[in-house]
């Protein structure tokens, strides 16, 4: 029998010869590969069927957000105590780094009483809605590792994300839209890069699909000069009909899938441009989100990610780049950066939150908002900089969810008092991720994928469900 990689070349070959595509098209073949049939179905009754991570790029600082330190501020300015930072490696302070206490206010909100800073007065009125996690804590200490490692579960490229596995665990609720959408604001990407929505060694159906700002929403989506749709349909017609022969002769199971990635191409030149108006909004849910249709902003993507959630879209990636506060200056530091990324972020965030309730999507929606580690109890100072910032921290920071089954009204875990290490109910990124999938009913030893002569699975070989945070 023919080996199946070969098989696989010569089909690519007479696929290639004998039919007349588009370059483009095949580029949007690369990225919407894939049927609506799902891989598997969920293990248990699931409490969320769709999920929106909200992920801030670059870490934002907890100890001036979510985790208010007494202590910190009595000790400002004083050097940190040698115990703890004796065999520590930092990704840019030198020396005996001095104390900083948060220059940002805190008060208590809602009936939970959770302590939030003054930098996000939108948040304040979510905080029952919400479980503060405090305690989140992961072994990779640079943006682009710890970026990959809390969305595929390994610290170095070529694992599926988190969407991916998603994807491949409940496949695709709509006929006309991927499972796995991403959208990305900021000045830059997020230092990971693709392999941050990359689905790894799993079928190319369930890489997450970026969309990009301006009319086309998704490159080679439209239809080159002087194609027109019914064109398109014949054309498309015609490649099945040829498929189909193919597959009666060599049997590839890729080709099933050829065809159902065009014939989803296909029906996203309709479905997409609708989705993307966000002009179709009242001036009131745009005013809510602070949204401005034509921008790439956060508030924009918020506003998107309800109209896909609303549509079937599985899965909803937002990146937010721009919180590494490291305080080398006006652009990166606490006083002022910090709060600019607030700024941006705080209305559009809460207006999703409180968007999905009243349209009855939150309860079977989770919502994740979070970075990938936290900022140091100490001043960096690089250089003798004397603006304020924290480097790198990846003991201890914080995250909130809401939504699918979560706990609302909670805060988990605990940090010492200074804010360096974690003190009570410590929650690694894998038993975020087996929570997380537990919730959408998936049980995270059992979502596997062999490859390479082994089985592999998101949590690695590690993960557990935290049962306090759900509800």
């Amino acid at each position: 029998m023919e080996p199946r990689g070969v098989r696989a070349a010569l089909t690519r070959r007479h696929f290639l010869g004998g039919a007349s595509l588009s370059l483009g098209s095949l580029a949007l073949s690369s990225l919407l590969s894939g049927s609506a049939r799902a891989q598997g179905s969920p293990h248990f009754a699931p409490k969320a069927k769709r999920v929106v991570y909200l992920h801030m790029a670059g870490a934002p600082s907890s100890l001036d957000l979510f985790d208010p330190k007494p202590k910190l501020v009595e000790l400002d300015r004083q050097a940190i105590p040698e115990s703890f930072t004796k065999g520590e490696r930092f990704a840019f302070i030198k020396g005996t780094p001095k104390l900083l206490g948060s220059p940002f206010q805190f008060a208590r909100q809602g009936q939970s009483g959770a302590q939030v800073s003054e930098l996000l007065p939108h948040f304040a009125r979510i905080v029952d809605r919400v479980a503060i996690v405090r305690s989140m804590h992961t072994k990779e200490f640079n943006h682009a590792p710890a970026q990959v490692f809390a969305h595929t579960g390994h610290g170095r490229i070529g694992r599926p994300s988190f969407g991916s596995w998603v994807s491949y665990g409940l496949g695709r609720s709509h006929d006309d839209l991927p499972a796995f959408v991403v959208l990305t604001s900021g000045q830059f990407q997020p230092d990971g890069g693709a392999a941050l929505w990359s689905n790894g060694f799993l079928p190319g159906e369930h890489q997450g699909v970026r969309f990009r700002p301006g009319n086309e929403g998704v490159p080679f989506l439209a239809n080159p000069d002087g194609v027109s749709r019914g064109l398109r349909r014949r054309e498309l017609d015609a490649l099945q009909e040829l498929q189909r022969g193919r597959m009666d002769t060599c049997g590839d199971p890729e080709l099933e899938a050829r065809i159902a990635q065009y014939e989803l191409a296909y029906r996203m030149q309709t479905s997409v441009p609708d989705l993307l108006e966000i002009a179709q909004e009242s001036r009131e849910t745009l005013a809510r989100y602070g949204a401005q249709p034509g921008e790439r902003s956060f508030a924009n993507h918020c506003l998107l990610a309800r109209r896909m959630l609303e549509r079937g879209v599985r899965f909803v990636q937002l990146y937010h780049w721009g919180w590494d506060s490291h305080g080398t200056g006006e652009s990166d530091d606490l006083l002022h950066s910090l709060r600019r990324r607030c700024e941006e972020t705080d209305r559009p965030s809460v207006a999703l939150v409180e968007d999905l309730a009243e349209r009855g999507l939150l309860d079977d929606t989770l919502v994740i908002w979070g970075g990938e580690f936290g900022r140091t109890p100490m001043n960096e100072e690089r250089d003798g900089s004397k603006f304020l910032g924290r480097d790198h921290h990846p003991h201890c920071f914080t995250i909130w969810l809401a939504g699918g089954g979560i706990r609302p009204g909670v805060t988990y875990g605990a940090t010492d008092e200074l804010g360096y290490f974690i003190a009570e109910n410590p929650v690694e990124v894998h038993d975020l991720h087996a929570t997380l999938l537990h919730l959408l009913g998936l049980d995270h030893e059992r979502l596997t994928y062999r490859s390479e002569g082994r089985d592999f699975r998101l949590t690695d070989v590690a993960g557990r469900v935290v049962t306090p945070l759900l509800a």
